[in-house]
């Protein structure tokens, strides 16, 4: 039994999806956001970065998204969210995943967390340069997508499209969201008709995007 400390739509979706393509069993532990539950002293204890997710595994609070995504394909290989070791997709799959991580998440953070460089509201000038760093992932991402698709790993869906799934949704009140580029959208429209996406939907009481 999986216990997830999560927040609808964060960074704990990706965690969530793949526990439920998984098919493992699990419990979710709301943290509010709304009250600053994830800055408490109980919550510090298991993640004392005071961020979703945390992932308590076999006792032991683990995080960091990107990690839990990877610990939980190679837990479970029947689910093949991560090709097995010795596949050269392996090596893709994980080239994938640190590009995600420090591509987009960091860029993320920029986009909406103003307040971490020192800014109430980022000006214009900077605001506009980190639009443009995270549209030109997107232009990486749908240049390999429309050679190698419909899915990171080309014809399979594997873990990875969980984590672009994410971080593509969070684009979604951008200037220019993910889902206009062609590729993007597609593997978006394939992801988002697995039963796991549905359901997390209906779990988080998320909208469908």
């Amino acid at each position: 039994m999986y216990t997830l400390y999560y927040s609808p739509g964060t960074a704990s979706m990706v965690v969530h999806l793949a526990l439920l393509e998984i098919g493992a069993d699990y419990r979710l532990e709301y943290v509010d956001f709304d009250k600053d539950a994830q800055h408490s002293a109980e919550y510090l204890k298991l993640n004392p970065g005071g961020k979703v997710p945390t992932l308590v595994i076999d006792g032991r609070p683990v995080y960091e998204s990107g990690a839990l995504l990877t610990v939980l394909a190679e837990r479970h290989p029947a689910a093949k969210l991560i090709p097995p070791p010795g596949n050269p997709a392996r090596d893709a799959w994980l080239q994938w995943m640190v590009f995600l991580s420090n591509a987009l998440m960091s860029s993320y953070r920029l986009w909406f967390y103003p307040h971490e460089l020192g800014n109430a509201e980022h000006p214009p000038a900077l605001r506009a340069a980190v639009q443009r760093k995270i549209e030109s992932v997107w232009d990486q991402l749908e240049a390999h997508l429309s050679a190698h698709g419909p899915y990171l790993l080309g014809a399979d869906f594997s873990g990875v499209d969980l984590m672009l799934i994410m971080l593509m949704r969070w684009s979604r009140n951008m200037p220019r969201p993910a889902t206009e580029w062609p590729a993007l959208k597609r593997l978006a429209d394939l992801v988002r008709a697995r039963p796991s996406w549905k359901r997390l939907c209906e779990l988080e009481g998320l909208s469908d995007w």
